[in-house]
This record gives C-alpha cells, sequence and structure tokens, in this order.
C-alpha cells in the first residue's frame, strides 16, 4: 500500500487570532447546510450569516439537523448584506444567480467561494454551452482543485469549487497526465457513478425514493458539463458517463487510459506518490482498489489502479459527494485561503 505522509499536529489548534466573518448564501440545500455543520465548529470562524437561495421568502427559520451545533436563523438572500458583514462568502446556490451574485461581491472586496459551475470554464465558448448564465468572469479567479492547485487558491478572489464528479476524476487522472504517461492518441474512458444527493435537494421524478431504489441508471450521455471540465483539467478529449445509483452520498469514478507496454503499478505509484507527497486528503491504496462507505462523510479522496503488461490502466477514484466533491473540497479551499492548515475542521 502506497501511503502519504501526514503531519502529527492538531490542524484545529489555531493561534488566538481574529476569526474571520463568513457567511452562507443557499444555506438550505445538502451542500449549504453541510457547510454550516463544518463552519459551526471551525475555530477560525465566526458564522456571521446563512441566507437561503431566493430574494424574498417567509419569515427566517431554522434547521432541526444543526440544532446544537449552530444557534442561528435562515434568512433571505442580501447581496447588500453579504458584502456588509463578510469577508469570505460561500456561494451554494444555482448556477444563474452565483453568476450574477460572484462580481458584486468581489467588486466590494469580498472573497468568494461559490460552489456552482458558473466560473469553472476558462473557455468562453465552453462556458457559453453549459453555463449561459455566466457573462462576466471576475479578476482573480482560481480552479479549486485544492491539492493541484494551493498556490492559486491562496491569492485568489473567487475560488471556482469543482464538480463532484471532476474531483474525482481529475485527482486520479492529472499527475499521470503531467507526467506524460498517457500514450497521445488513446482514448480516456470515465465511467462514474454518484449517490442521489449529486441531483441536489429539489425532488424530481428520477429522484424519488420509489424510482431509484434497486435500480441504477446512466444519464447525460454525451451532455454532461462535468464532461467539458474534465477535459479541461485533463487537456484532451474524455468519454465521461455518469451513472446514478441508490446510495444517499459518494462517487466512484473508474477511469480507463493507456500508457506504454510495460508501465508498471510502482511507476504509477511514484508519480502518485510524487505529486501528493504531505496531502492529508488524498489517500493512495495501489491495487487494493477503494470503496464508497471508505470515504463517505470525509473529505478524503482514496486513489486505486492495476496495470496489465500491455499498458492498460483502470484507476478507481472515490470521494464523498456532498465533501470532497462540494463542502468539504470549499473548506479547504477557505483554509488556504485564509493562510490556516488545510485541514482545520475537517478532521
Amino acid at each position: 500500500m502506497h501511503t502519504v505522509a501526514q503531519s502529527s499536529a492538531n490542524p484545529n489548534d489555531t493561534p488566538a487570532t481574529a476569526r474571520a466573518r463568513v457567511a452562507v448564501a443557499g444555506a438550505t440545500g445538502f451542500t449549504g447546510q453541510e457547510l454550516l455543520r463544518l463552519l459551526s465548529r471551525h475555530p477560525a470562524v465566526e458564522l456571521t450569516k446563512a441566507m437561503s437561495s431566493g430574494l424574498t421568502g417567509a419569515s427566517s427559520r431554522r434547521l432541526p439537523a444543526l440544532t446544537r451545533l449552530w444557534t442561528g436563523a435562515i434568512v433571505p438572500l442580501s447581496a447588500e448584506t453579504l458584502a456588509r458583514e463578510a469577508e469570505v462568502v460561500f456561494l451554494a446556490l444555482p448556477d444563474s444567480a452565483a453568476a450574477e451574485l460572484a462580481p458584486s461581491l468581489v467588486d466590494a472586496g469580498v472573497r468568494v467561494i461559490d460552489l456552482s459551475g458558473a466560473f469553472r470554464l476558462r473557455d468562453q465558448a465552453a462556458r457559453s454551452t453549459w453555463y449561459p448564465e455566466t457573462h462576466q468572469m471576475p479578476a482573480g479567479i482560481a480552479y479549486g482543485l485544492t491539492e493541484l492547485e494551493r498556490s492559486a487558491i491562496a491569492r485568489a478572489q473567487l475560488v471556482a469549487n469543482p464538480g463532484c464528479y471532476p474531483t474525482a476524476t481529475l485527482l486520479a487522472l492529472s499527475p499521470l497526465v503531467d507526467a506524460g504517461l498517457l500514450l497521445p492518441n488513446a482514448d480516456v474512458i470515465v465511467d462514474a457513478k454518484s449517490g442521489v444527493s449529486g441531483a441536489g435537494k429539489t425532488p424530481s421524478e428520477r429522484t424519488h425514493f420509489s424510482e431509484i431504489h434497486g435500480s441504477m441508471a446512466a444519464y447525460g450521455v454525451f451532455g454532461h458539463r462535468h464532461g467539458a471540465e474534465i477535459e479541461q483539467g485533463a487537456g484532451r478529449a474524455v468519454t465521461f458517463t455518469p451513472h446514478l445509483i441508490p446510495v444517499d452520498r459518494g462517487i466512484l469514478a473508474t477511469i480507463y487510459i493507456r500508457v506504454a507496454p510495460g508501465t508498471t503499478e510502482e511507476a504509477i505509484g511514484d508519480v502518485l506518490e510524487q505529486a501528493y507527497a504531505g496531502a492529508t486528503f488524498v489517500r493512495l491504496v495501489g491495487s487494493a482498489l477503494p470503496e464508497i462507505k471508505h470515504v463517505a462523510h470525509t473529505n478524503f479522496c482514496d486513489i486505486g489502479w492495476r496495470v496489465d503488461p500491455s499498458g492498460r490502466v483502470i484507476l478507481v477514484s472515490v470521494i464523498d459527494n456532498l465533501l470532497k466533491g462540494a463542502s468539504g473540497q470549499a473548506i479547504q479551499n477557505m483554509n488556504v485561503m485564509l493562510g490556516l492548515d488545510e485541514r482545520t475542521a475537517l478532521l
């Protein structure tokens, strides 16, 4: 088994300094509630506001799941209040709402971590296809795949938190691409499976318990926006097929690539170990191959691999889609932006 070095220091033992004022917009969804749960125990944060995704609504309400963790209430969305009362704002909003709100927050000097897809794609044509609501790209954007983009994230005014499928895929694939191990013209195939929470909190016929229980279905074939995001990170064409499976949370991505014949599992492991030396939240398990339950309710990404003599490689990468695939990685990115131990509130 390949291992990654970890610090023995307690990441939650932070120096006694002023706490950062932080707000969450879109706090009632799955990712928003995960953000509140994590921020409520963060020693370097003052959670100043938690807002719904709507500009108007009923009277402020509370979330029973957060009883004794966080005592605040959810209030209607207000851009002015966010700009006035927070130094860092998490946007767990629909793409259109995030695309409209983020530029004004950045202009007001607020640092933004956006969990929508509005600012993930750098290419304007691709962005127009998949995120047509995004009309303005603020300055100082970083792509928030923490382990691979730390220096850019530390300086960023806006972090575009990656999608869940791209996180699982690119953490396994990118180091091998960067090392030049993939054969130039060989297909890259990503077969990924996600729990139902990846579809968000709004109910639909497809995510109804009676429809998904005991079943599995492919969707978004040749038409899922995360495919464009994966191709951006990999720098090459990728065949990506997502599937919905009857679990509440978790993603398992099986990635098929080709390398030069004779490349060994040890050679693959060496590249990944070099890429993730000291990275607490990436665990390399080699030929053991990981499972969703190994990472559920954590911020870990576990990566395993098998290689045959002909040069076929199968990578298996697993994450919790709500944590490493969304809110956990967002907190990790905030920690980097604020100069904190990136493990704070995540272990």
